[in-house]
């Protein structure tokens, strides 16, 4: 008969990965299994999400913890309740390949435990199936504690008849690493193991662990704090067991190096927790130590004598000699090092204010308009731009700085002010007194950081790296209501929001418009006897070539416009500044100009007479002129069902129609008066959603309460 093997899934708030990972055991080609799904106690929707599961496979058994009671009892009840012939540790929010199952128990023979490969994946790289029907089975012998060295008891299927024999537990005293509680054991007890690298285990990496992390995710002072209680226990425990001594000397000394000296980093968690840590290191043996690096040994030393003084001032040239070795692999390091240990500790300037926009692509948006009214108005402020290209033609006396110069550290170390519509870079600390003004760049339509799922994008830690930069910002400019709501919650922003509007749009509602429109035409070369459609799509999270390096494949077949309309208009493209590609142009000559390098696009819209656009957020500022905006949308479902999802019902709430081919886009400007007319009233209603903060006078607000 073949034997039956029970899976344990502890479930904690992890309703949007359960369906994907209980279907990846319910799909095992290997049916003889028992499902038990323990919920400990979870707030969001995984009780209905297992009880469902439950109704349509008998397999499937549902336990439910009224109050959460941790990992650790939620698998030894599924211990006790198992009734296989093996057990299986699955976590809810991984999965594993539809063979995993059948080749472990077929190759596990007389032993008692085999373990599979774990592959790490995020949503940017889930992996697919795999469909290798061959394997090779290594065998591990006692000594090797290789096995064991990622402190899993994930992806390991174990005799219940041994785990029982043994009284063999999972620690309740610790949210992290009580699988230590049984791994040690098994270390003492079993001679040799088998390892099968075909049974696929995929471990996710969630995207939002500032929301709902991961136990790997937590803070670092509570996984310190649960790693000393385990293993000083554990240690206590098996002191006269050799392997087990080698096993939790190892990840001791390991952890120390890796996690606890960064964490000493700050002086008050040294004070804090620096007997403890102490009392940890007391218990290494003196076999296992005398095998590390001497500065290891010498730090350990004086943590196991209780010497804080030497220890403190041990710790402070180990840190201060691995940021030198790390600041000479490179410029960017050494110039980090610089950043950090030379120019932030020299005077802040109180009046220098560093602008950037856009990653420092160009001269524009919010913080252009912000600069230009301070110069206007005389302020005595030392001016400082940042441009990946510097020797831009701009107003005032602005110094003008390259990005990610020796210079560029130097300024942002030293200066009151940062002006940014983008995000700062992480290893760029903000000081003590200094001032970060965050201008954002658009009106949400796609949903954003926090209010996202999942995360298409090329970084698989957008929503943890978003989190950190944005506790830097002090103030955030809104344009509208509507949006106030959507940043306090998608950003989690707490600090000052300047509701004002944007500065970027008071040039389009200066009483100069006609002026200025004539003059840019004149200076790009566009004809002044034809009407202009402005083309400005986004980009899209899951086309990239690698991270920050985003495509486009331009749908919109350009040499048909220019067939139809081009006796009387002519398109201007404007690219999203995330978007690597050249767009093609060539035979289209005098009908299509590619301006997506063009600093402003505020000024682009001034010289338009319709908006051509999809996703981008620019048809909220476009709005304010009141001019025909159409919406090519040929991917509308995938767009707002996959990868982002709209704040508003594009279908029904956008002042303007929604086209999928290039024939439907010919059509609506040939009869714009009519389109004009059939969107007036939604038109007027989005213009006094949206825009009713917008007057020209947003850069004078900002400026006052923020610099003066």
């Amino acid at each position: 008969m073949a034997k039956k093997i029970t899976v344990i899934v502890p479930i904690y708030n992890t309703a949007e990965f359960l369906e994907q990972c209980i279907n990846s055991v319910l799909n095992q080609t290997y049916n003889n299994l028992e499902i038990l799904l323990i919920n400990d106690g979870s707030t969001d929707r995984s009780k209905e999400v297992i009880e469902s599961f439950s109704k349509i496979d008998n397999r499937v058994v549902c336990h439910d913890f009224v109050q959460r009671k941790g990992v650790g009892a939620a698998r030894n009840f599924g211990l006790e309740k198992a009734t296989g012939d093996y057990v299986y540790f699955l976590d809810s929010d991984d999965y594993i390949e539809k063979s995993t199952l059948q080749l472990l128990v077929e190759n596990i023979g007389d032993y008692q435990i085999i373990s599979g490969k774990t592959k790490k994946i995020n949503k940017a790289n889930e992996a697919m199936q795999i469909e290798e029907n061959n394997y090779e089975v290594l065998i591990y012998k006692k000594k090797r504690t290789k096995l064991f060295k990622n402190r899993t008891m994930l992806n390991r299927l174990i005799s219940i008849d041994f785990i029982r024999e043994n009284q063999l537990k999972f620690s309740e005293d610790v949210k992290c690493y009580s699988d230590f509680s049984l791994i040690v054991p098994i270390l003492e007890k079993i001679d040799t193991m088998l390892y099968l690298k075909q049974a696929i285990y995929f471990k996710r990496k969630r995207n939002d662990p500032i929301t709902n992390p991961s136990l790997s995710q937590l803070g670092r002072e509570e996984r310190i704090v649960d790693f000393l209680k385990i293993y000083s226990k554990l240690k206590q425990q098996y002191s006269d067991f050799w392997i087990a001594t080698k096993y939790l000397d190892s990840h001791f000394l390991n952890y120390y190096r890796r996690t606890i000296i960064l964490f000493f980093k700050d002086s008050q968690n040294m004070n804090d927790y620096f007997n403890e840590v102490s009392k940890s290191a007391k218990l290494v043996d003196n076999k296992i130590l005398k095998r590390k690096h001497f500065v290891i040994r010498k730090e350990i030393k004086q943590l196991m004598n209780e010497q804080k003084s030497k220890y403190s001032n041990s710790l402070k040239w180990h840190l201060r000699f691995s940021e030198i070795k790390k600041a000479l692999k490179g410029r960017t390091n050494l110039y980090n090092y610089f950043y950090r240990s030379i120019f932030m500790q020299r005077p802040m300037k109180e009046n220098r204010i560093v602008f950037e926009s856009f990653l420092g692509k160009n001269y524009s948006d919010s913080p252009k308009y912000i600069y230009e009214y301070m110069v206007k108005e005389n302020m005595d402020y030392e001016y400082i731009w940042i441009f990946n290209e510097p020797g831009k033609k701009i107003p005032g006396n602005a110094k003008q700085i390259k990005r990610f110069s020796i210079a560029y550290y130097y300024y942002l170390a030293t200066s009151k002010y940062w002006v940014s519509n983008s995000r700062m870079p992480l290893r760029l600390k903000k000081r003590e007194g200094n001032i970060y003004l965050q201008t954002w760049h658009g009106t949400p339509l796609k949903k954003l950081v926090f209010d996202m799922n999942d995360v298409h994008s090329a970084n698989p830690n957008y929503k943890k790296h978003f989190y950190l930069q944005s506790r830097r910002w002090d103030y955030l400019i809104s344009p509208n209501q509507y949006s106030s709501d959507i940043f306090r919650r998608a950003f989690k922003f707490n600090k000052e929001m300047l509701e004002f509007g944007y500065p970027r749009n008071d040039i389009l509602y200066s009483p100069n418009k006609l002026q200025i429109t004539k003059t840019i035409k004149e200076r790009l070369g566009i004809p002044v006897d034809k009407k202009i459609i402005l083309y400005a799509p986004t980009w899209r999270d899951d086309e990239f070539y690698q991270p920050g390096k985003y495509k486009f494949d331009l749908k919109l077949d350009l040499y048909k416009l220019k067939e139809e309309l081009g006796n009387d208009y002519v398109i201007v493209l404007r690219m999203h500044y995330f978007i690597a590609d050249e767009i093609e142009t060539s035979g289209l000559d005098n009908f299509a100009f590619n301006l997506s390098k063009y600093d402003d696009i505020a000024e682009l819209y001034l010289l338009s007479d319709i908006l051509i656009t999809d996703y981008s957020s620019v048809f909220f500022d476009y709005a304010n002129l009141q001019r025909p905006i159409l919406f090519y949308a040929y991917d509308l479902e995938k767009y707002r069902d996959t990868l982002r999802g709209f704040y508003i019902n594009i279908e029904e709430e956008v002042p303007g129609p929604i086209l999928k081919t290039t024939d439907a886009v010919i059509e609506s400007i040939k009869n714009i008066d009519l389109v004009n007319e059939k969107y007036k009233e939604k038109y007027d209603k989005f213009y006094n959603r949206f825009c009713n903060w917008d007057n020209g006078k947003a850069a004078k607000n900002v400026v006052e309460r923020v610099f003066k």
